[in-house]
């Protein structure tokens, strides 16, 4: 029978006017990888905040290797051997790795820090993760992927029995993350238990031993990933079926009408002469690998980054695009990938974000803005992309991410913008708010808007697009018909696979 590491028991916890658990349990064992599941906000990020010592549950208990334990803090946790991976890395970009692994138990001698002792225990962490990099190496000169590894060499350090991975492979490329299974191999050899908290289904299946599933707060089930269909896990987290077939359109809502015309875009080493047009009524997708040029074409469309040459049409008009303000002006919105950074205002009221882009459209007679229309526009939208939060009031960043990229799409919305650019808009959230998110771009083109879809997700782009342009190293290598491609045909023109016919 495996030894059980953590078991959580009849744990609750409530915020005001938010019931966020209700008598949830998880049973993790040495060395296996546990998939925690759920819509967002199921209670995933809760329950990982009570068991590293964040929040305190109203009422349960937690089990540690056995004993019932107290977790007041995060250093509690952390004494027991639990640590968190968060999806945004929590390093100090202004240090090296070394002094990242170390920070708070630093090794001195009297009152002198010993570098060169920090240095060498680096060292040989970062050999048991794989990354061949100097432990004197800055933050800020490594990728993202690099980063998460100095995260779990940093979780190692401190004699981790059990790590907490919350969307690791979001920002991952395909080699990055068959690097990063490889080492999650490597630690359940080691009897590591992870916490495997991810949206991408295809991973829980390649990855995990079993899934405990919650839904709307509450535990419902926990099963063995190899014995599960896909379809039953999804249905429990939803409540609901969820396909992956392509999406049904309407192609006669598909209007000859170009709204969109890009002629030789460049922008710096990025965007190499890209040229491609969208009509009213179509959802073009943009597919490709990370670094492809695709973000950086919409920003360069969309006046974030300003274009080394081109030319851009609206409606059959050259227009100049010099600022995202130009670029709204001229009817074109840009969802940005990075929702927290560039999407929203987190600090703000859920209200004040879905109105901002439009309060020139909601001022009464003498210039003053409509704070009673605001409020009003503001809970049509939050009602209609049913948008889970405890009021117009509260603050975005205390939604779960499903629920802060659709207050960004309700902002455009309101804007009334004829072109959407849509960049990554599925990232990081839940299968069940993906499954809105695809449909309300559909809902967007058959009402004639004219949709951009960049997504690393091929099945989502195969499931919504019209067309698909696949781009490698800044330039567009091909145009394919969403409805007849496959993933092989995307990939061989997302890797320029020479003398391959597509």
């Amino acid at each position: 029978m495996p030894k059980t590491i953590i078991e959580m028991k009849g744990i609750s916890k409530a915020f005001p006017g938010v019931q966020a658990l209700q008598d949830c349990n998880l049973n993790v064992q040495e060395g296996e990888v546990h998939a925690l599941l759920g819509e967002n906000g199921a209670g995933k990020s809760t329950l990982m905040k009570v068991l590293t010592g964040i929040y305190h549950a109203d009422c349960g208990e937690i089990f540690f290797d056995g004993k019932k334990v107290t977790l007041s803090s995060v250093i509690d946790a952390r004494d027991l051997g639990i640590t968190m991976i968060h999806q945004e890395l929590n390093l100090l970009t202004n240090l090296t790795i070394a002094q990242n692994i170390f920070i708070g138990k630093e090794i001195k001698k009297g009152p002198f820090l010993q570098e060169n002792a920090i240095n060498e225990q680096s060292k040989e962490l970062l050999k048991k993760v794989n990354l061949p990099v100097s432990p004197e190496t800055m933050i800020s000169s490594l990728t993202v992927a690099q980063q998460q590894m100095v995260e779990i060499a940093k979780a190692i350090s401190y004699h981790s029995k059990v790590i907490i991975m919350d969307e690791p492979t979001a920002p991952l490329s395909s080699s990055e993350i068959d690097s990063l299974f490889t080492l999650i191999r490597e630690m359940k050899k080691n009897k590591i238990s992870i916490i495997y908290i991810s949206h991408r289904m295809d991973e829980i299946k390649k990855i995990c031993d079993r899934a405990t599933i919650l839904r709307d707060g509450q535990y419902i089930a926990t099963v063995n990933v190899s014995d599960t269909p896909l379809s039953d896990i999804i249905s429990m987290m939803v409540g609901r079926e969820i396909t992956y077939i392509r999406k049904k359109r309407d192609k006669s809502k598909i209007s000859k009408e170009e709204v969109l015309r890009v002629e030789n875009l460049c922008c710096g080493n990025k965007v190499n002469n890209v040229s491609f047009s969208l009509k009213k009524g179509e959802i073009l997708g943009f597919a490709g690998l990370i670094g492809a040029g695709r973000t950086e074409t919409a920003r360069a469309i969309f006046g974030a980054d300003i274009p080394d040459g081109g030319i851009v049409y609206i409606n059959g008009k050259k227009v100049s695009i010099h600022s995202p303000y130009d670029a709204v002006r001229c009817g074109i919105s840009y969802l940005s990938e990075d929702r927290k950074q560039q999407g929203l205002i987190i600090e703000m009221p859920v209200e004040d974000n879905i109105t901002i882009a439009a309060l020139g459209r909601l001022k009464k007679h003498l210039g003053f803005v409509d704070f009673k229309k605001c409020g009003e526009k503001a809970e049509e939208y939050v009602s209609m992309l049913r948008i889970k939060t405890p009021s117009l009031r509260s603050v975005a960043k205390s939604l779960s991410g499903g629920n802060q990229q659709k207050i960004v799409v309700a902002k455009w919305l309101l804007r009334d913008t004829d072109v959407l650019i849509f960049d990554e808009p599925t990232r990081g959230i839940d299968i069940g708010a993906k499954d809105e998110i695809c449909e309300l771009l559909i809902q967007l083109a058959d009402i004639g808007k004219a949709v951009i879809m960049i997504s690393s997700e091929m099945q989502e782009i195969m499931r919504v697009c019209d067309r698909i342009l696949v781009m490698h190293e800044g330039e567009i290598t091909g145009e394919l018909d969403a409805e007849e491609v496959t993933q092989e045909e995307i990939m061989k023109l997302a890797s320029k696979i020479e003398g391959e016919k597509v």
